[in-house]
């Protein structure tokens, strides 16, 4: 019999194998009202089982026996803190454990929370299995190698920084991207694949192979190794965005939200910065009543909500009635047209605003294989958060304005300059005319704001452009990007180069096209 003084630190699955045993001696023992009692400590979370006085423990205490009595146990860890937004809501710190007790409703999980014993929804993309590589500070999940790069050259990160994220291009393998300095290339990212031996262990070089992901790891924060760098530091990271602003929180009533900020202002509407539930920072887009119907904009917010990418900003929630309400994650640096023009976009060079250039073609390749598009595709549309991160903002909601003026792609309310002439002229709206305003929007970003086709009317320009006219390479811009350019503004909307092919031609301009670039007096 084991005593309440006795208390164990052993591992999750060890654990589970003390608590069966003893959870069933516990009923063996019932039978002679024998008091057996006993208390085991595994990361601060106390788990008890007495035979006559169980009904006397905290709640908390009695859901985890019972859980664990019953087997297939699995604890989530919280990977960030979390504050409550509803009522409905838990508030955790990173390393919080829960219990999961339905996580078949989507992207809110209602849990236990070991901690304190309270129930509530929880983001589930905030928690990872304990244990598991998930939790692991430095396993990022699927990330592309530019966008690890973006993470690893942040200012602040030094030599040796690191990250693991998933292969690319091999199913079931690893890469560890690690920050390095040398004389030639300066600061720059090496990446290293991680394979996984038919036993199931891993390794970078056959010579050194470990049982586990994390013996990899620990062991290359000891030596180099052959790698180009001791494993110093794990990459930091932003907290994610949750999906949505809370459980069951998509249409919301208007009195939930505050207008506090006012950021901007169109033909169709302003946008605000504001506070959801009195706890959430969001952005709101307000539309005049009758830009478009309630009911065509509802329809199609159910698809734009679906489409989930990290440089497409984030669709919240939408108040349906008149007049429309948009909510959708707040991005600090405004719109990319302001913030090149008069913001600190002003002085950057090409190799970041090419690099923006491919996060928006990103995005934008998202789109493509989704099958969507966008239909005004611009500057004043891409949003952009700290770090230069660009999303896309705005898709899909241009085919629903009932403006006459906007409907008849005439006026000053129409986008004219950035329409492929078969989408202005006769309204073929595709993901190629999407491509043709992309070539316009990287003139805005060379030229640092400058309105396309200068000193040119709309007429104008739908009348020099149906002749064959193309914009002229801006000044300081390389012809092998102006070239790129002219092939998003062929006539054949089929001779258009595709999102993807734009993506991987931006990621890597500075290595196959222009490796020679010298930063000049703009550009």
């Amino acid at each position: 019999m084991l005593s309440k003084e006795n208390q164990y630190s052993m591992s999750s699955q060890t654990l589970v194998r003390h608590i069966y045993l003893l959870a069933y001696l516990n009923l063996k023992q019932s039978h002679t009202q024998t008091n057996l009692l006993f208390s085991l400590h595994h990361h601060n979370v106390l788990l008890c089982v007495h035979s006559t006085h169980f009904h006397k423990l905290p709640i908390h205490y009695m859901w985890v026996c019972f859980f664990v009595f019953l087997g297939g146990v699995t604890f989530f860890v919280a990977l960030y803190d979390y504050e409550a937004r509803t009522s409905d809501d838990l508030s955790f710190k990173k390393g919080d454990r829960f219990q999961i007790i339905n996580n078949t409703e989507g992207d809110w999980w209602e849990a236990r929370s070991i901690n304190t014993g309270r129930n509530g929804y929880i983001p589930s993309n905030y928690v990872a299995p304990a244990d598991s590589i998930q939790a692991e500070e430095w396993y990022f999940g699927k990330m592309g190698r530019k966008d690890a790069e973006r993470l690893l050259l942040n200012p602040g990160n030094h030599r040796g920084t690191f990250l693991v994220r998933e292969s690319e291009t091999t199913k079931g393998a690893y890469s560890l991207s690690i920050r390095d300095w040398d004389e030639t290339k300066g600061d720059n990212v090496k990446h290293y694949k991680i394979r996984k031996l038919d036993s199931g262990g891993y390794y970078i070089t056959t010579r050194a192979q470990f049982d586990t992901l994390q013996k990899l790891v620990k062991h290359y924060t000891e030596h180099a190794d052959g790698l180009c760098h001791r494993l110093t530091t794990v990459c930091p990271t932003v907290k994610p965005q949750t999906q949505g602003l809370a459980k069951d929180a998509w249409e919301i009533p208007r009195e939930s939200l505050r207008l506090e900020l006012k950021l901007g202002q169109g033909c169709f509407g302003e946008v605000w910065m504001g506070t959801w539930n009195g706890t959430t920072k969001v952005a709101i887009k307000t539309l005049k009543p009758g830009t478009m119907s309630p009911e065509a904009f509802l329809q199609e917010a159910q698809i734009m909500k679906k489409l989930r990418h990290d440089k497409l900003v984030p669709l919240y929630a939408v108040v349906s009635e008149e007049p429309i309400y948009i909510v959708t994650e707040y991005m600090a640096k405004g719109s990319l047209l302001d913030f090149i023009k008069e913001g600190d976009g002003k002085f950057l060079k090409l190799p970041l605003l090419v690099d923006m250039a491919a996060q928006i073609a990103d995005g934008m390749a998202f789109i493509e294989r989704m099958n969507y598009i966008h239909r005004d595709l611009r500057a004043a549309n891409i949003l952009v958060a700290d770090n230069l991160v660009c999303k896309i903002a705005d898709f899909g909601l241009a085919r629903l304005i009932e403006d006459n003026e906007y409907t008849a792609r005439q006026g000053a309310k129409f986008p004219i300059k950035w329409t492929a002439p078969e989408a202005a002229l006769y309204g073929r709206f595709t993901i190629k005319s999407d491509v043709w305003s992309f070539g316009i929007l990287l003139t805005e970003l060379v030229t640092k704001g400058r309105v396309p086709y200068p000193g040119m009317v709309n007429r104008e320009v739908l009348e020099q452009v149906e002749r064959g006219y193309r914009m002229p390479c801006p000044q300081g811009c390389p012809e092998s990007l102006h070239e790129m350019m002219k092939l998003c503004w062929k006539k054949d909307p089929d001779e258009r180069p595709t999102f993807e092919y734009l993506q991987s031609f931006l990621e890597d301009y500075f290595t196959a096209t222009e490796p020679q670039y010298q930063p000049g007096e703009n550009l």
